[in-house]
């Protein structure tokens, strides 16, 4: 039936720090429709929500779908088949912890995004920039020193995260292509990296006629660039070049800080993937180079963290786990409440995860005409962030387009 009713929803968005008074929530053809105490519909599908937390949908901004294995150079070379079998596992684990819709940062394409759309894949709703942009030795460029096959076979495999560009002609080419096969916004590579070998973080890549070529081509399709960055230097270059999104940031600089709250620049940091390759990077396969990196960046990220919730910076909720750390995909919530209050952790899962996305109203909002993403929990998360944790063992229900992909018995 499309005609649903839940009844008794405590509502939690990160927009205040207690649950709403006790609502209903109508939901026709994937959508909310109504929501209100006394709003009710004529139909026998009604789910009671009492003595539960609901909340929209949570969102990801930064996350790898195609990343089955922390050993990006490795996963770049299997065959894409296999990255989209284990690409499907990965993203039905995603939906069934709560994630209704995730931005993918570089691997995701039209293919995997419409497999989810009809239903061949359990997913969540798929954002995707298509193949990240990379200059040769940069982020995403896996071939080392003795390593000299052609980078064109990165731009067909889809275990690649990115593609290799140089020069403004093949960067422009690079993202006319991404765009023209379905990408809705563009990233680049505009630093270094962890996971690739020759790149050391705080590497300005590509110029700066580059980086505004990519701006330029991405504005013109009516969309936006957003860079992989981490260093004060690489940011306010990018930045100045026109760059709408910082990916990271961890080691941006209090005026930078300033500059980006005064501008509205949206950041998504991924504190959780340091911390678990610091920890188990080795385990999961990431080179022993790339663990080394790790302490640069791991530290200063959450400490960023702090300054850039006291400056008002918006930041969406961002993970950037690879392979068999995906798992912990929901640690970025308790990580992050050591940090800042738990309604501001909440709200970089929903309504400012939307603002980032540029899918306000439609996606991170329990609210007529949005999509009727719905995750009810057992207990109130602004108390306890970690009833967002636990491979969505404390939600009882998991709904995403108004169709329940979870439900328990007892509802």
């Amino acid at each position: 039936m499309s005609l649903k009713l839940l009844k008794n929803a405590r509502i939690v968005d990160g927009t205040a720090t207690e649950p709403t008074e006790p609502m209903n929530i109508v939901i026709e053809y994937g959508k909310f429709r109504d929501v209100g105490p006394n709003v009710t519909a004529d139909t026998d599908d009604v789910i009671d929500l009492k003595d539960l937390t609901v909340l929209p949908g949570l969102i990801d901004c930064h996350v790898h779908v195609i990343a089955t294995t922390a050993n990006l150079g490795l996963n770049a070379s299997l065959p894409s088949s296999l990255i989209a079998a284990r690409s499907s596992l990965l993203m039905r684990s995603m939906v069934m912890r709560g994630f209704t819709t995730v931005r993918d940062l570089g691997g995701a394409d039209r293919g995997l995004q419409q497999a989810v759309d009809e239903g061949a894949f359990v997913g969540p709703r798929l954002v995707i920039c298509g193949k990240a942009l990379s200059q040769t030795g940069g982020h995403t460029d896996y071939r080392g020193p003795y390593d000299n096959k052609s980078a064109a076979w990165y731009d067909q495999s889809l275990g690649a995260m990115g593609r290799i560009s140089d020069g403004v002609p093949d960067v422009q080419r690079a993202v006319r292509e991404e765009i023209k096969n379905g990408a809705q916004f563009v990233k680049a590579m505009a630093d270094g990296g962890i996971s690739s070998p020759s790149d050391p973080v705080g590497y300005l890549v590509f110029s700066v006629d580059e980086l505004k070529a990519m701006v330029e081509i991405a504005k013109g399709f009516g969309t936006y660039a957003t860079g992989h960055l981490y260093t004060d230097e690489a940011i306010v270059r990018a930045l100045d070049c026109g760059f709408e999104c910082i990916e990271h940031g961890n080691l941006i600089a209090d005026d930078t800080i300033a500059r980006i709250a005064k501008d509205g620049i949206p950041v998504v940091p991924t504190n959780i993937t340091y911390d678990l390759l610091a920890r188990k990077g080795a385990e999961f396969g990431l080179p022993p180079e790339s663990v080394a990196k790790v302490s640069d960046v791991r530290e200063a990220g959450l400490e960023r963290l702090d300054k850039m919730h006291e400056a008002g910076v918006l930041m969406g909720y961002g993970s950037d786990l690879l392979g068999g750390m995906q798992t912990e995909q929901s640690g970025e919530f308790p990580l992050r409440g050591r940090y800042i209050p738990s309604d501001a952790v909440i709200r970089s899962a929903t309504v400012d995860a939307a603002k980032v996305l540029r899918m306000e109203g439609q996606i991170g909002t329990i609210a007529p005409g949005a999509f009727a993403d719905v995750v009810a929990v057992d207990g109130n998360p602004l108390e306890n962030l970690d009833l967002l944790t636990g491979q969505g063992a404390h939600m009882p229900l998991i709904m995403k387009d108004g169709i329940a992909i979870k439900k328990a018995a007892s509802l």
